[in-house]
């Protein structure tokens, strides 16, 4: 048997990250951009959206702000960036709902039926800097069959802390060898593993875009490496 193979056997949780790996937030963002005839490029609003992300993460993880949750931190991301576009037209209700476009993403063409696939054999769940309201709202809106949500706010700690990895193999009372976390960033993949989980890659080149290439190489210390979830699924016999 397989080293692979063995540890295969052991994992009883699939936990996700969401943005980008199960749903398309780049296609999603722009589209609803464009749809709203703004006069700029969705392409680019949404690239800069997500820009701000890690540094508005990171003034929590500092603690130069207290724990905020991503609604908030979307939000104070999106009014830097209508000044910027110089977006000045937009009424409160309007910008509450292009902030909510986070809870309408949709998923990659693969996602539902390999979800429902791996579900069969593991239970998966995500994990996610998305908070509860979000992820439960965009889970909905997919139609995301999972068995439990899971958020960095459970914890009030932001991945890559430990506590949010960790925190998984607590809340379902395994041991962390026994929690795959399948992402599409290896920065996510490479701290899980430094907290004990197994891990595989999917690996989404067109998340920034199709004019945005990404690197999506094999990486050694990844228990597996698939292109889709639906391949994942192959994978792992389900």
């Amino acid at each position: 048997m397989s080293a692979a193979t063995e540890q295969t056997r052991q994992i009883k949780i699939l936990a996700f990250d969401v943005f980008g790996t199960v749903v398309d937030w780049h296609g999603s963002i722009a589209r609803e951009i464009d749809t709203m005839a703004l006069g700029i490029d969705g392409n680019r609003f949404a690239l800069a959206w997500r820009a701000g992300y890690v540094p508005a993460m990171q003034k929590v993880m500092s603690g130069e702000l207290g724990w905020t949750r991503i609604d908030e931190l979307h939000r104070m991301i999106l009014d830097q960036l209508l000044a910027q576009f110089q977006i000045t037209h937009l009424t409160e209700v309007q910008k509450q709902h292009l902030n909510h476009v986070w809870h309408r993403l949709d998923p990659w063409p693969d996602t539902v039926k390999g979800l429902q696939r791996l579900k069969t054999a593991y239970t998966i769940c995500t994990l996610s800097n998305g908070n509860l309201g979000l992820l439960s709202n965009l889970s909905k809106h997919a139609g995301l069959p999972w068995d439990c949500i899971l958020s960095a706010e459970i914890f009030h700690k932001y991945k890559p802390a430990p506590e949010a990895y960790l925190g998984v193999a607590q809340i379902f009372d395994v041991v962390p060898e026994q929690v795959m976390l399948v992402a599409a960033h290896q920065s996510d993949l490479d701290a899980a593993r430094h907290c004990g989980l197994q891990t595989a890659y999917i690996e989404r080149p067109l998340e920034y875009g199709a004019s945005h290439s990404k690197d999506i190489s094999v990486h050694p210390d990844n228990t597996y490496h698939a292109r889709d979830i639906l391949q994942l699924a192959d994978l792992l016999g389900c």
